[in-house]
């Protein structure tokens, strides 16, 4: 899975006061199903973008689960869900890893924090059992219809 967060405040860099992430480094921490990494891709005065990359480790989220036994529990850990949970393990890594900034809080900067700037997130797939619909109703017509142009690159 991957987000990323995009700016264009004035410094657009000052994104790194706010999540508490050096733009300067990639940071990564081990969470319970992988490990999730946190990058600027671009971070100038003009644009800042920052990427947060989650790896499931599939072998790992087997390991150590306990399961049915029988035939069909040896079958059972090879069937891969992880399409229908990544939803869930990006959020459970954006809490981990985006934390302090989620409090609103800024040790360095927090008139920051408490300042409105223009903010673009982004999921290059995203699982909806409702559809163009449900996306429209959430976030507007804008993105519904960015949504129909290139509907073939998401999954529903």
């Amino acid at each position: 899975m991957l987000l990323t967060i995009s700016t264009t405040h004035n410094p657009a860099t000052d994104l790194g006061y706010l999540l508490h992430k050096n733009p300067a480094r990639l940071q990564s921490e081990e969470i319970s199903f992988g490990t999730a990494y946190v990058f600027y891709p671009k971070a100038t005065a003009e644009l800042c973008t920052v990427a947060l990359f989650v790896e499931i480790d599939p072998i790992g989220l087997i390991r150590g689960r306990r399961g049915p036994t029988g035939e069909a529990g040896q079958l059972q850990q090879y069937v891969n869900d992880r399409p229908y949970t990544a939803n869930s393990f990006l959020s459970v890594a954006i809490g981990e890893m985006f934390s302090t900034a989620m409090s609103g809080r800024s040790k360095e900067r927090q008139e920051l924090a408490e300042t409105s700037i223009p903010l673009i997130a982004s999921l290059p797939v995203v699982a909806s059992r409702g559809g163009v619909g449900l996306i429209e109703k959430l976030f507007g017509d804008r993105h519904a219809r960015l949504l129909n142009e290139r509907v073939d690159q998401y999954w529903f």
